[in-house]
């Protein structure tokens, strides 16, 4: 098997195969179309490229491929799916192995766009009509009506048929892709985070490299660049840090050029897409496909960029919401504290302490079903609200300096259920997972114990919510660790003897086990006690 790219000749071309290189002229710098001989005898090959040379469609030149067999034919499609043109025999190795390989292209390569031209030397070995009605084939000619100016409108028309074949898939495949994309782009929950995954998705959109930019416009740059870097990757990770284009002029001026006239602008290599939101943001990304791109891709990229537009706007309102809950929760944790001056940063600690036991327990893959996006996302803030019902608790009982009797710590264990109940009632304002739902959850849950014995409702182990289970160790660490009304602050050797020595009574010994690796490697988020 061997192949050959077609450059024009217009002053010879009855050329031999061994004749000198021509030197290449712009148009073929272009992705060729590749057109597959198969045939037994070498003359026809010969023949076949001489009658091709100087043959381009749409300023494409030809790559011709040969094979000499069906079995070798069918080696060659495996490895070049874009062949666009067949010219292919009946008779080779067998009577009908041309029409053999037919069914393996069409059943077997499921390829149902390359054009398939059948040549036999020997019709009534395969008769006309038979063949067109049992086999999906393009034309069928004898080799004798094959002239050159016949073989050349065959050739055409056969690109022109394959290529409107291409683009239908094009934009069946695409706009499935797409569709699959955006889904994927709607859950992401950071600005970096989703423009990486855009990067990604036009990567797998035109199934080429993974070289890209993709920047920002920052309208009031002061003290940021105007052109901000998001996301990279491929060749161009090398920008990461620096975080602008100053050091790539050429990308930066057509960069700039893109968000001054508001449109994607296709110069090859120096492709550049425009993405506009509700919210006034303009984005740009480049990126580098080989061959330049045609019109059925462009048309899918415009596409594209909207389905981008609106995940971003989507983007762009979870994370307004999720700030506005986050509002509510610091705010809802300051009136709490604002009662309770002594606890200081306490449930700052709490929070950062929280987030830092889950992800050790999500490394260790303890308790897999239950460590979800939303969960990992939410519990450390929501762990701020787990005292929330002591707004509830009279002074006299929340600031007193002494041990509690057993009338006032039955009023101060109230918190707990107030604490639950008020969240409760808020979240059902909120679809779906939210800080206050689970802040509901922590705050009835966290004084349970994990053998039963606690408050307010004696819930037992995996009854107890996890996120409940995680607050009840940071609670007491915390607490043990600083000052109180009511007590000295104890060492930490102290302070984990203490958890330690509860585990699997009153804590859960995953969550005890997840603490004890952070202090015992000093990995504690920030530091405890006075």
């Amino acid at each position: 098997m061997s192949s050959e790219t077609l450059p024009p000749d217009e002053d010879n071309w009855l050329l031999d195969d061994s004749d000198g290189d021509v030197p290449a002229r712009p148009s073929e710098m272009r992705k060729p179309w590749k057109v597959l001989i198969v045939d037994d005898e070498k003359d026809v090959h010969t023949a076949t490229r001489i009658a091709l040379r100087g043959i381009s469609y749409k300023e494409r030149p030809l790559e011709l491929l040969s094979a000499y067999s069906g079995g070798e034919a069918f080696q060659l499609l495996r490895q070049h799916a874009d062949i666009a043109l067949i010219m292919l025999d009946v008779v080779m190795e067998s009577e009908d192995a041309g029409l053999r390989l037919v069914h393996r292209i069409r059943e077997e390569l499921a390829n149902g766009v390359v054009r398939i031209v059948l040549r036999t030397g020997q019709p009534g070995q395969a008769p006309e009509q038979e063949v067109i009605l049992n086999y999906d084939i393009n034309d069928y000619k004898t080799k004798t009506e094959l002239t050159t100016q016949k073989l050349f409108t065959t050739t055409i028309a056969s690109l022109r048929a394959y290529e409107n074949m291409v683009s239908l898939e094009k934009n069946r495949q695409g706009l499935a892709k797409i569709l699959e994309s955006a889904s994927d782009l709607y859950q992401l929950h950071s600005l970096r985070e989703f423009a990486s995954g855009v990067l990604r998705q036009i990567s797998a959109l035109l199934d080429i490299g993974t070289d890209g930019i993709l920047c920002v416009r920052n309208e009031n740059h002061i003290g940021r660049p105007e052109l901000e870097i998001l996301a990279v990757s491929g060749a161009y990770e090398y920008l990461a840090d620096k975080g602008d284009l100053s050091g790539e002029p050429k990308l930066q001026a057509i960069f700039l050029q893109v968000f001054r006239e508001k449109r994607s602008i296709y110069q090859h290599p120096y492709d550049v897409l425009y993405i506009s939101s509700r919210n006034r943001r303009e984005f740009a990304v480049h990126f580098m496909p080989q061959w330049p791109l045609d019109s059925v891709e462009c048309d899918l990229l415009d596409v594209f960029c909207q389905r981008i537009s609106a995940a971003y706007d989507n983007l762009y309102l979870y994370n307004q919401l999720r700030s506005a809950q986050e509002a509510t929760v610091v705010a809802l944790a300051d009136l709490a504290e604002f009662r309770d001056t002594d606890t200081g940063d306490h449930v700052l600690r709490v929070q950062k302490l929280t987030d830092a036991i889950a992800q050790e327990m999500l490394m260790n893959n303890h308790y897999p079903e239950l460590m979800t996006r939303e969960f990992l996302d939410m519990v450390g803030m929501a762990s701020i609200l787990h005292d929330i019902g002591k707004v509830a608790t009279p002074d006299h009982i929340l600031l007193k300096p002494g041990k509690l009797d057993p009338e006032e710590r039955a009023i101060m264990e109230q918190h707990a259920t107030i604490g639950a109940q008020i969240l409760a009632k808020s979240a059902q304002m909120v679809d779906g997972a939210s800080y206050l739902a689970l802040g509901s959850e922590i705050a009835g849950g966290h004084h349970e114990h994990y053998d039963g014995n606690g408050y307010p409702r004696k819930l037992k182990g995996q009854d107890i919510p996890l996120s409940a289970r995680i607050v009840a160790v940071v609670d007491v660490f915390d607490a043990l660790l600083n000052k109180r009304p009511y007590k000295e602050p104890w060492s930490m050797e102290e302070t984990m003897k203490y958890i330690n020595g509860r585990a699997g009574s009153q804590f859960d010994p995953l969550v005890v086990s997840a603490l004890s690796r952070l202090v015992e490697e000093d990995r504690l988020p920030v530091k405890f006690g006075d």
